[in-house]
């Protein structure tokens, strides 16, 4: 754990909120980003990103020090989206193909327009948005938190299998959805 995660805790731990305010500076920033792909809902996910951050420092004196904070941290942000986004809405969609988004951001790279550019960007949060919030968790871990599918089946308590099985069907999902965009 870096130096600074542990002495924030210790601070937390001891009573002291400057230790939280640390943690918060650090971290605010991704894990809103990381709730709002999952629930694309701005205040949502703010909303959602400030309960985890009082959860956490309710709970503090359970984190075991050995381990490293912000894994541990932006887990719960992404668990805490997931269950609000099924609170929000109980309907399921179909999967996603992140390769042909990756392909897409690499093409941007050599867009010569700002509207060709804007048009891409819209045709990316499109396709997001027609997965279900499972889904985007899962993308948002793989491909924004760069977690393993190891460590995906770890955090979401699944088996690996489960966690491969909903990649490989959001990366479909995302494929058709971009495909029909293009055309």
């Amino acid at each position: 754990m870096e130096e600074d995660d542990l002495a924030a805790i210790r601070r937390l731990k001891a009573g002291d909120l400057g230790g939280l305010e640390t943690l918060v500076k650090r971290y605010q920033l991704r894990a809103a980003r990381a709730a709002f792909l999952v629930l694309r809902d701005a205040q949502a996910a703010e909303d959602v990103t400030q309960e985890t951050f009082l959860k956490v420092a309710r709970l503090i004196g359970r984190f075991d020090e050995t381990r490293p904070f912000g894994p541990y941290f932006l887990r719960s942000v992404v668990n805490a989206a997931l269950e609000a986004a099924s609170c929000a809405s109980q309907r399921e969609q179909d999967s996603v193909e992140m390769e042909s988004v990756e392909a897409r951001l690499a093409a941007a790279e050599t867009v010569e327009s700002q509207a060709e550019w804007n048009a891409l960007k819209r045709d990316i949060h499109h396709a997001l948005d027609q997965l279900s919030p499972r889904q985007r968790a899962a993308v948002v871990m793989r491909y924004y938190l760069d977690l393993s599918e190891k460590e995906m089946a770890e955090r979401l308590e699944t088996r690996p299998g489960t966690v491969k099985w909903l990649l490989n069907e959001a990366r479909a999902r995302l494929r058709g959805l971009l495909e029909r965009s293009v055309r």
